[in-house]
């Protein structure tokens, strides 16, 4: 959230401000004229226009409006030489952040365009926190009745309204993030922010400056202060996926704020105090880490002060049958297709098959099987090949044999193509294959 885009006929002006936002730590996109402008828009979407009122192919003032009907969201800036009220006036009116006069108020540029961009911030988090007060993080938005799943949601629901540090466990895609959501719902801190980091999506050094901050000048490229993630989420809830992921060294600097609620920004002398409660999820064995010398033993033991283990969804099929139903309504929605029913016997599939992927998995194999599916009826043909060659009930009730393997790949051939109404380049890029390979699949296969 940091692009900004200069719209000035006269290019030293450009070069000057472009200079003064790029040293600010700022994107900067460069356009000349209106019809430059509104592609840069199209295409980088920038949140921040600062443009010159008198333009070669339009006014400024005008364009404004312009953008403000189809990009409401974007902050626009307006620049001029010879500002006048009359157009002062106007330019508000039509949605302008503020209108500045060139050389008289330079000084302006830079506390404007960064109020600007604070605005845009402010009602980012606003709508986020909104959206995470909605029935849709509650727990009774987590699907499942199952034995193992409400002994989670039972502990869940009463750690919730309490202010200790939370830790769960369980494999990849069985939920964690979502329970995370709903603890920080259904807690006291849910009108502040509930922000998330994956500690794997980072080295050591970028996952520092995310969850800490830095200063100015602490490192090459550090232009300007930036305040980390515990600082966003400060006074709400901070959710630590990954833990097992996160470096040895920072482990220290999470453990100082779990003791005494502050940390030191990277080029920073003095603490910062945050007030936050701490969520933190793992599909690693974290003794085992321990003992390994990956993971530090004070830390684990102030992080699982309340640990809750998440089910894997072989040990719950019985609420299969709910999310495959929950996942074919969300995509028929998102694909813009008729809501389309499944077939008892792929039901039956789901139940009987490992789901490595958990909920994760099951998702993209509803969303894959929606996609080439016929008249909107899932059927066994629909699957990934690995679990139709699973399924006793396929092909008229005969068992599978590793001989078959040839028919189930033809039909899924035949299906995509249908799919990409014959685009073999497409079809190709869909089953992962070269597009020579298909081309031998289809004429072996007679398809």
């Amino acid at each position: 959230m940091n692009k900004i885009l200069i719209i000035d006929d006269e290019a030293q002006i450009r070069k000057l401000l472009a200079r003064i936002m790029e040293l600010e730590g700022y994107e900067v996109l460069l356009a000349g004229d209106c019809k430059s402008a509104l592609k840069q828009i199209q295409t980088h979407a920038p949140e921040v226009i600062l443009c010159d009122v008198y333009l070669p192919d339009g006014n400024g003032v005008n364009l404004v409006l312009d953008i403000k009907k189809k990009y409401p969201d974007l902050e626009a800036i307006l620049l001029t030489a010879h500002g006048n009220i009359p157009d002062c006036v106007q330019a508000i009116k039509n949605g302008a952040f503020d209108y500045i006069t060139k050389g008289n108020e330079n000084n302006k540029i830079i506390p404007v365009v960064e109020r600007a961009f604070n605005k845009i911030r402010t009602k980012y988090l606003t709508t986020k926190q909104e959206a995470q007060k909605s029935p849709s993080y509650s727990f009774n938005s987590i699907i499942g009745n199952s034995k193992p799943i409400n002994e989670a949601l039972s502990l869940a629901l009463k750690v919730s309204v309490t202010d200790v540090p939370v830790l769960l466990t369980g494999e990849t895609g069985t939920g964690k993030e979502v329970f995370a959501q709903a603890i920080h719902h259904n807690s006291p801190r849910n009108k502040s922010n509930f922000v998330a980091v994956n500690c794997s999506s980072f080295s050591k050094e970028l996952l520092e400056s995310e969850m800490f901050g830095h200063k100015a000048g602490s490192f090459t490229g550090a232009l300007k202060d930036k305040k980390g993630l515990f600082e966003e989420a400060n006074n709400g809830t901070i959710f630590l996926d990954e833990i097992g992921e996160m470096a040895f060294e920072l482990q220290a600097k999470l453990l100082r704020i779990l003791e005494c609620g502050e940390y030191i920004k990277i080029g920073d002398t003095k603490p910062t105090k945050v007030n936050v409660r701490i969520i933190a999820a793992t599909n690693r064995d974290l003794k085992r880490e321990i003992d390994n010398n990956h993971f530090r033993e004070d830390l684990y033991y102030r992080l699982s002060v309340f640990q809750i283990h998440l089910p894997p969804l072989r040990s719950r099929t019985e609420d299969i049958g709910n999310f495959a139903q929950f996942f074919v309504q969300t995509y028929s929605n998102l694909l813009n297709k008729s809501l389309a029913d499944i077939d008892s016997k792929v039901i039956e599939v789901f139940k009987e098959y490992p789901w490595k992927g958990n909920i994760r998995e099951l998702r993209n194999v509803i969303e894959r099987s929606l996609i080439v599916c016929s008249n909107n009826h899932i059927e066994l043909e629909d699957l990934p090949l690995e679990m139709q060659k699973g399924s006793l009930a396929y092909n008229d009730g005969k068992e599978l044999s590793d001989f078959d393997m040839s028919l189930m790949e033809r039909r899924h051939i035949s299906k995509v193509l249908e799919y990409t109404k014959g685009n073999k380049a497409e079809a190709a890029r869909l089953l992962k294959i070269g597009i020579a390979t298909l081309y031998r699949k289809i004429e072996e296969y007679k398809i």
